[in-house]
């Protein structure tokens, strides 16, 4: 008789499989390690480490973290910045973060420059931006990166 697979095995994948399911956690129960991440947003190389940890390392960040792809559909939307947007993982993973989960931030000082990053293959900034879209304006510290395998993550730190 063999034994069922563990349905949680995903979420302790060392990196993401791009051909795979959405990287979502999707327990009820939230993370079965509390512990909190070593990441900070400030740290030079975090976007390395981003692209090494797990689902429950990310969502346990105390920022926001979204990967999306070269055209700004989302594949991965943490717990802090579901906190922050009102909007749940699950809602955000396949929408295009530009146009329909942050639309506020389709505009050359965002979206501008992340594609000015993706087609030079090196996307690293670093600014202050206001939310709008369906919430109170709020005051970020935004980080774009692209790491070296090609994922593309935004930071995202209430001020």
């Amino acid at each position: 008789m063999s034994t069922p697979q563990d349905p949680y095995s995903y979420l302790r994948e060392d990196e993401p499989d791009p051909d795979g399911p959405a990287d979502v956690d999707e327990t009820e129960d939230g993370p079965t390690d509390v512990s909190t991440s070593d990441f900070s947003f400030d740290d030079e190389g975090v976007g390395e480490e981003l692209r090494h940890a797990s689902s429950q390392e990310r969502n346990n960040a105390p920022f926001g973290i979204i990967r999306i792809d070269d055209t700004g559909v989302v594949q991965f939307y943490n717990r802090y910045e579901s906190n922050l947007s009102g909007v749940d993982p699950e809602d955000a993973v396949g929408t295009n973060f530009f146009t329909e989960l942050a639309p506020c931030s389709n505009n050359p000082l965002f979206l501008g420059r992340f594609k000015d990053g993706v087609e030079d293959g090196d996307l690293d900034e670093h600014f202050t931006y206001t939310f709008t879209y369906k919430m109170r304006p709020t005051l970020v510290d935004v980080r774009l990166y692209r790491d070296q395998a090609g994922n593309n993550w935004i930071l995202i730190q209430k001020r």
